[in-house]
C-alpha cells in the first residue's frame, strides 16, 4: 500500500491519537502484528517513533497489516476509523467477506486470562507504562494485588510479553496449581521451584547433584543454584511472575522463609551484578494477613500495583469492540447492575453482541439459577458455604444498607474473591448483582 503525502499526514495524526503513549504502541504492534517497535523505529519521541513505524511499514510492505491491526485495538478513534477506511477501502474494494457478521467472527468467551493477542484486552495504560518502566530496572520487583477475575493474570502475561521484547529470559509459575504435597516441605518446595525454572529456560537440571542440607539450609541452597546454574547460565535479565502466591499463605512450613527468600533476592540486586539480573514479578488476590517480619517481607518492598474497576469509558470502548456502538443506555443499565467488574462486563456484553439475548432478558435473570452468571455465583456459593463464619459475614453486608465493619480476615478473604468494595474498616457488596443474589441464597 502506498501513501500520499496528504495521507501519511492523516495516518501519522491517527496514531498519534489513538496511541498517545509509547506503551499503548508497543503493545498493538507486539500483539497485533508480532514486531518489536524498538527494532523499527528508534525515533526519540512518540511523533519520531510513529513516523518511522509508518515509513518502514510502507517500504517493508505491511502499511495495510499495520492499519488493519491499529484500528482493530481502537476501532472509537474517529480520526483513525476514517483514515483506515479510507484507505482499505481504496487498496481492496473488492474483497468479499464472509456471510458473517464481522462482530460474531471475533467474539471471543471470556475464559480465563485475556490472551496476548485477543483484541478484547482493556489497556490500563499507567499501571502498564510504570510496569514496563520498573521491569528495565536492575533487581526489580512488582507486586500486583488484584481479587480474582480482575485481570492480574492477563497483566502479568503482558508484564512478561514486554520482558521478552526487551530479550530478556521469562518464565510464569501458577503456585495455584502446585500439588499440596509439594508444599507440605519448604526443601521439597524450593527444589521444585528450581527444577521447573531450570526445565522452562532449556538448562541442564543439577539440581539433586548440588543440592547439599548437611552444610546450608534450603533458602541457601535454593540461592546459590540460581545464582551459579540459572543466572550464570543465561546472558539476560530473568523475569520471573510467580502468579498466585497467595496460595503459599496456607503452609506456614513454607511461607515465612520462601518469602525472606525472595525478599533477599530483591536487595541483593541492589549491591550484586548477578542478582540485578533478577526481575519479579508476584501476583495474589488475598491482603497478606499472615506474619511476616516487615523487613523480610517482599510484599512491602518493590513497586505495587493494584487493578480498578474498568470505568465508563473502557466499557464504552469495550463495548465498541464487541460491535455494540452509541447505545449509552446498555452501558448504564449494565454497570448499574455489575459496576465495572471486568469478568462481569465482559461476559454479558459476549451474550449481548453474539445475539443470544436482549440486555433486558439478561438483567431480569441476573441473579437466577437461568442467568448467565449462574455458574459464577453458584463457584462463589460453594466457597462461601465452606467457611460458614464467611458466609455469616457477608450475609450481613448483603442485608445491610450501610457499610459493615468486619474484622480484617473477613475483610481479606472477602475482598480477594471480588465480593466486597473496602472502605478503611467497613465493606459494601461490589455490586448490585452480588447483593440481590447473596441476599436471597444465604
Amino acid at each position: 500500500m502506498g501513501l500520499s503525502g496528504w495521507q501519511r499526514k492523516q495516518l501519522q495524526e491517527a496514531l498519534e491519537d489513538a496511541f498517545p503513549k509509547k506503551s499503548s504502541l508497543e503493545q498493538m504492534v507486539s500483539f497485533e502484528l508480532d514486531k518489536n517497535l524498538d527494532a523499527i523505529a528508534g525515533g526519540k519521541d512518540l511523533q519520531e517513533i510513529i513516523f518511522d513505524l509508518i515509513k518502514v511499514a510502507v517500504s517493508q510492505g505491511w502499511m495495510d497489516n499495520l492499519l488493519r491491526a491499529a484500528y482493530r485495538s481502537n476501532p472509537g478513534n474517529s480520526l483513525l476509523r476514517n483514515i483506515a477506511e479510507e484507505l482499505l477501502n481504496l487498496e481492496i474494494p473488492s474483497v468479499s467477506l464472509p456471510n458473517v457478521p464481522l462482530k460474531q467472527s471475533l467474539l471471543e468467551y471470556p475464559d480465563g486470562h485475556v490472551p496476548l493477542s485477543s483484541p478484547f484486552y482493556v489497556e490500563h495504560y499507567e499501571i502498564e507504562s510504570l510496569c514496563y518502566e520498573t521491569l528495565q530496572k536492575p533487581g526489580s520487583l512488582i507486586r500486583i494485588k488484584t481479587p480474582k477475575l480482575m485481570g492480574k493474570t492477563s497483566l502479568l502475561t503482558r508484564i512478561l510479553s514486554h520482558g521478552e521484547l526487551q530479550n530478556y529470559q521469562t518464565v510464569y509459575l501458577d503456585l495455584g496449581g502446585i500439588d499440596k504435597a509439594v508444599l507440605t516441605s519448604l526443601d521439597r518446595f524450593l527444589r521444585w521451584l528450581c527444577s521447573k525454572v531450570t526445565s522452562e529456560l532449556d538448562l541442564d537440571n543439577k539440581v539433586d547433584d548440588t543440592w547439599n542440607t548437611k552444610i546450608l539450609g534450603s533458602n541457601d541452597n535454593c540461592t546459590a543454584y540460581f545464582k551459579k546454574y540459572i543466572l550464570a547460565e543465561i546472558d539476560s535479565p530473568l523475569v520471573l511472575g510467580l502468579d498466585e502466591v497467595d496460595r503459599l499463605f496456607a503452609y506456614s512450613e513454607v511461607v515465612e522463609d520462601f518469602f525472606g527468600m525472595l525478599r533477599s533476592w530483591h536487595e541483593k540486586g541492589k549491591i550484586s551484578d548477578a542478582w540485578k539480573q533478577m526481575r519479579l514479578v508476584l501476583a495474589h488476590s488475598t491482603e497478606v494477613y499472615i506474619p511476616l517480619d516487615i523487613h523480610q517481607s517482599p510484599f512491602n518492598a518493590g513497586v505495587p500495583v493494584e487493578l480498578e474497576e474498568f470505568n465508563r469509558q473502557q466499557v464504552q470502548d469495550l463495548a465498541q469492540k464487541h460491535g455494540l456502538k452509541g447505545n449509552n443506555s446498555l452501558i448504564e443499565e449494565l454497570r448499574s447492575m455489575v459496576g465495572g467488574h471486568p469478568y462481569l462486563i465482559r461476559l454479558a456484553l459476549y451474550h449481548i453482541a453474539a445475539e443470544k439475548l436482549t440486555l433486558e432478558n439478561l438483567l431480569e435473570s441476573a441473579t437466577t439459577e437461568a442467568g448467565i452468571y449462574a455458574n459464577h455465583l453458584r463457584s462463589l456459593l460453594d466457597i462461601l458455604q465452606s467457611v460458614p463464619e464467611l458466609a455469616q459475614a457477608l450475609k450481613k453486608v448483603v442485608n445491610s444498607t450501610v457499610p459493615v465493619e468486619l474484622d480484617s480476615i473477613q475483610i481479606y478473604k472477602l475482598h480477594s474473591l471480588g465480593l466486597v468494595q473496602r472502605q478503611s474498616n467497613y465493606v459494601t457488596p461490589r455490586c448490585q448483582l452480588y447483593r440481590e443474589y447473596f441476599r436471597r441464597v444465604l
